[in-house]
């Protein structure tokens, strides 16, 4: 039996009404009085705010919608994806979420852990990586591992303009590789910075810091966000450069090839410091272990991925024989200018002056008498 309060407040019986679809609608004080007994009153729902809660930025929007969107949220940070995440990777990632930049780790070997601890997101899976469309991607690879690395990953799961950047101590090689391999619509942007972990441990400021825009798109944005990964480092104190690839590895061939070179010379004598260093020779111990503690593979990728560096190579070769000739036909001279000192010496002491030969009294000449300036032997008769 289930009944039916009406609008107009009357309790009537409705008969094809079950016990599951009992409903008792009311609008009086009176009904409902005596229709608590049957039934318990619903409680009040509680109307709270509804916040508005963005669930996934990284879905594909029409006219770049993402990034106008991730500008409105963040407006002045990057999302920046550092492939490559070693020693160099984690020592520029550092200063990005110093300032605040979100980094995104990927490298073969596992950084979790590191890139826990410094605030920073690691992805073992390039796909992984590319699927939270990062606004950069910073290659810190080796110079001779970027070409296989760029390949491998999956550029096609970017936007569209993601900017590629490299920190590379090569430049025309880099450049070549990315216009060779990046579809038109990626931006690219070629950068060395003129230091490295042991270098700028302290401070970056007053340190130079290379770069080429390669190719930046002519939209706001695009220009807003290459600026902005360069004001990273010119917030940090760096002497900002603007130099095209070529011009800066006719530089570093003749001042970073060398300096590396140089060290690694040094190297080989195992020198070892001493009770009485001089400021020169701590000079020498330091530059052994500043291009020590790089890896070989950088100091091979200057030398085989820098046309420059050959040419630089033989003048250093040129350059030790021709010192070597100038010791040693100095040590030459020397030796020369003494020996025949000498014998012009002996040849200004007076010798004894033969007389004319008295005439032949046998078979032989009778010689003078010895002089006091020297002895003459003459010959004995038997």
């Amino acid at each position: 039996m289930a009944y039916t309060v009406m609008s107009n407040a009357k309790l009537q019986f409705n008969p094809t009404a079950t016990s599951k679809t009992r409903s008792i609608l009311f609008s009086s004080g009176d009904h409902l009085t005596h229709l608590n007994r049957f039934c318990t009153p619903l409680p009040k729902p509680v109307l709270r705010p509804r916040r508005f809660r963005i669930r996934a930025t990284e879905a594909s929007q029409p006219h770049d919608y993402k990034l106008r969107l991730n500008n409105v949220l963040h407006p002045s940070k990057l999302k920046i994806a550092v492939v490559g995440f070693g020693n160099f990777g984690q020592f520029l990632a550092k200063a990005f979420v110093r300032q605040g930049h979100t980094v995104l780790a990927h490298s073969r070997t596992d950084y979790s852990l590191e890139a826990h601890s410094m605030g920073a997101s690691f992805f073992p899976d390039p796909h992984d990586l590319c699927e939270q469309h990062p606004d950069v991607i910073l290659l810190c690879t080796s110079i001779i591992s970027t070409e296989p690395v760029l390949r491998s990953l999956p550029i096609q799961r970017l936007k569209r303009n993601t900017l590629f950047v490299d920190v590379l101590s090569v430049k025309e090689f880099p450049k070549n590789i990315f216009l060779q391999l990046l579809p038109p619509h990626f931006d690219i942007l070629c950068t060395h910075p003129m230091f490295g972990p042991e270098s700028g441990k302290d401070t970056w400021k007053g340190l130079p810091f290379v770069f080429d825009k390669v190719r930046i798109g002519e939209d706001g944005s695009r220009i807003w966000r290459a600026e902005k990964f360069l004001d990273i480092f010119a917030s940090e104190g760096c002497r900002m450069v603007e130099m095209k690839c070529s011009e800066h590895d006719r530089h570093a061939a003749g001042s970073q090839f060398i300096t590396h070179t140089m060290g690694r010379v040094l190297e080989k004598l195992q020198l070892e410091t001493t009770p009485i260093n001089t400021k020169g020779y701590e000079t020498l111990l330091n530059l052994v272990e500043n291009t020590a503690s790089d890896s070989f593979d950088l100091y091979y990728g200057l030398f085989m991925y820098n046309k420059n560096a050959m040419e630089q190579l033989e003048r250093l070769d040129l350059a030790f024989e021709a010192l070597k000739n100038e010791l040693f036909g100095h040590l030459h001279e020397k030796l020369r200018k003494q020996l025949f000192l000498k014998r012009d010496r002996e040849g200004s002491m007076e010798r004894p002056k033969l007389s004319k030969l008295p005439p032949n009294k046998g078979k032989g000449y009778a010689l003078p008498p010895p002089s006091s300036n020297s002895e003459i032997l003459q010959p004995q008769n038997h």
